[in-house]
This record gives structure tokens, C-alpha cells and sequence, in this order.
């Protein structure tokens, strides 16, 4: 998918040579400034059209290079050799590194690509300062020949300020306008999760996520809070708000929804909790609070954590360690030139472990 040519005014009289648009002065030299202006486009958008990066349109790629050729423009020679694999490298940014999530992602992204030769230099940029200081200043400029984003919330001004690396972007865990990605359907995985334990009978479900204190949306977090409602109003349950709890971000955060829950007039039979942590978390209060899972309390996870096997845990397993196979493997591909699939679904499946069972009322 590329960006809609639209948004860069593709109509069929742009770069026409229209006299609306003003030009450098007669012999200066052109810039990549002046080519955006000329073109109508982003100055992100010249960058990537003259390096053949993918996300433009070849309407757009080919009014862009129209203009560079008309304006004698000559991207620089610092970026051109960027797309050259010059420097063996490739920067993984994520958010975290002592999340299961990140962590197993970078060893597998890693390890990946040491098999192809290529080293990695990991940028964790956590919190919205940080990720900003990361768009403003570009310390991976001129040091890679990828960047693979592992599930980073950026806005669009932030993605279009990334494109001036100049050099490919994949996504691994997610997606993003226009960019070669890896991901899991998170919204089919959270409702079958769902759907398991209504097919077992329960119609109080309840949902558990976490929240980060500086208030970052999360995608994932999105569309699993979508696929849980989609479960229920295809069953025919009707949503109980309170049923849907957000804790902040800990290790307690399963534990503190256990309270609230069961401190409910109707507390939930089961809980479908937004990771593998969390539901290991709510099972430790559900215990604390006397209740057994499954005989008491049913509880279902997502990831494929390690620690589900240790809690005893059904879960939907979203293969971690392919999604970072697959987008290293897509990075290879951008850096070499290489033809090949340039976006890859991985396939969740589900892992029980005898943690979902009937209510005890049916």
C-alpha cells in the first residue's frame, strides 16, 4: 500500500510547469526543498521517491524525479549511499527492552540477521520525550542501511520526520501507512480468545488491560479491546462497562483489576486478560481471594508467554519470535534489492493448558 496519491495534490496538471509554484532563482542550486515545492509533495516524500524506497505512488515518483531532472537536482551523495549497504548494519527501535514482548523480539530480530551478516544497533526510546528526541535528532542518520520499528506509537508527523533517515523502515509487531510490516490480526486473535470461553458458557466476561502512564495509544491495545466487544455482541451479550478495567501499567496491575472485579455485584466468571502477564497477574489475586482457576474463575492470556506455562494458562500465542524472523528477513530483502513479499500476517494459534472451563452455575 502506498500513500494516497491524493495527499500529495496527484492531479493531472501538477509539475505541469504551472507558473503558482515559485522555482529557485535562475543558477542556484536546487534543493530538496525546492523539488518538494515544485512537485507538491512532503520534502519525506522526495526523499523516498528518489531513492526508490517504497510508500509513493508512481504517479507521484515519477512527477518527483520530472521535477529533480527539470530543476538539476542530484540527491546528495551521503544520502544516495545509504541504500547501498555500506555500513552492515541495522537499528532496531522499540519502546522497551525489559518487556517480554520487545525482548524476545530483539533476540529473535538479532539473531536473524547476525545469520545474514549484518549487525545491530538498538535504540530503546521510551516514553513520548524520548521517542520525540529520537524524530528530532535522527542518531541513527548515516549509521544503518534499515531501521526496523518493533511495535512503536508514532503519529504521522513523527513517521514522515523518520523517513529522512533514508534508508528502508520495516515494522515488526504492527503496522503503518504505506510501510513493509509484520503483525498478528490482533483483533481476531482477541475475539477468539473470547469466543473460547463463551463456547464454554460464560456470559460475564471480563477484560483486563493496562494503561502507560504517559498515556500513549497503543494499536494492539485498540483492536484487542475491539475484537473482545466483537465477541460479545455476535454472541448476543450485552457489554458491561465495568467489566472492561484499565490498571496502570506493573506487575500488580492484574492483581489491583482482581479487586475491583470481584468487588462487583455480579463479578465476572471468566477474565480475558490483554497479555499472558496480566492474566498470570489476575490469576495470583483470584488465589489470593480463595478462587481457583479454572473451577472458580476462568482465565485466558495472549502472547505465548513463558509464563503462561508456568501459571498453567490458556492463551493465543502470537509467535513472537516469527513476526521478528519474517520482518529481518524483509529488511534483508529492502537492503539488497532483493524481490519478495514485503508485508507478512503471522498466524496466532491457540495453546490450552485447561485454564477455561464452564461456570460453575451451568
Amino acid at each position: 500500500m502506498s500513500y494516497p496519491d491524493a495527499v500529495e495534490h496527484d492531479s493531472d496538471d501538477a509539475g505541469t510547469g504551472a507558473p503558482s509554484v515559485p522555482r529557485p532563482p535562475a543558477g542556484a542550486p536546487a534543493n530538496m526543498a525546492d523539488v518538494a515545492r515544485v512537485a507538491g509533495v512532503s520534502i519525506a516524500t522526495v526523499s523516498r521517491a528518489l531513492r526508490d524506497v517504497p510508500g509513493v505512488g508512481e504517479t507521484t515518483r515519477d512527477r518527483v524525479r520530472r521535477v529533480a531532472e527539470e530543476l538539476s537536482y542530484v540527491i546528495s551523495p551521503e544520502a544516495s549511499s545509504l541504500s547501498r549497504r555500506e555500513t552492515g548494519r541495522v537499528a532496531v527501535v522499540m519502546p522497551r527492552i525489559d518487556v517480554w514482548f520487545y525482548s524476545t523480539m530483539l533476540s529473535g530480530l538479532e539473531r536473524a540477521l547476525r545469520s545474514e551478516g549484518i549487525d545491530v544497533l538498538v535504540y530503546q526510546v521510551d516514553g513520548p520525550s524520548e521517542r520525540g528526541a529520537f524524530v528530532r535528532d535522527l542518531p541513527a542518520r548515516r549509521k544503518v542501511d534499515a531501521v526496523i520499528l518493533a511495535a512503536l506509537p508514532l503519529s504521522p508527523e513523527q513517521r514522515d520526520r523518520l523517513d529522512l533517515l533514508g534508508v528502508p523502515m520495516v515494522i515488526a509487531g504492527g503496522q503503518a501507512r504505506g510501510l513493509p510490516h509484520v503483525d498478528v490480526d490482533d483483533r481476531a486473535m482477541a475475539r477468539a480468545a473470547v469466543d473460547r470461553l463463551i463456547a464454554e458458557g460464560h456470559r460475564d466476561i471480563a477484560m483486563v488491560r493496562t494503561s502507560d502512564t504517559d498515556a500513549t495509544t497503543w494499536d494492539a491495545d485498540l483492536l484487542r479491546v475491539a475484537g473482545y466487544r466483537e465477541a460479545l455482541a455476535v454472541a448476543g451479550i450485552e457489554e458491561r462497562p465495568e467489566l472492561l478495567v484499565t490498571e496502570a501499567y506493573g506487575v500488580d496491575s492484574g492483581t489491583r483489576a482482581v479487586e475491583r472485579l470481584l468487588a462487583l455485584d455480579r463479578p465476572p466468571t471468566a477474565v480475558f486478560g490483554y497479555s499472558d502477564e496480566i492474566a498470570a497477574a489476575v490469576a495470583v489475586g483470584a488465589q489470593r481471594h480463595g478462587l481457583s482457576v479454572p473451577d472458580d474463575l476462568s482465565v485466558i492470556g495472549v502472547d505465548g508467554h513463558p509464563m503462561a506455562e508456568l501459571f498453567g494458562l490458556s492463551t493465543m500465542d502470537q509467535n513472537v519470535e516469527r513476526q521478528a524472523e519474517e520482518a529481518a528477513g524483509i529488511a534483508v530483502r529492502l537492503i539488497r534489492g532483493e524481490p519478495g513479499t514485503r508485508s507478512v500476517r503471522v498466524r496466532h494459534r491457540f495453546v490450552d493448558r485447561g485454564s477455561v472451563r464452564p461456570p460453575r452455575d451451568t
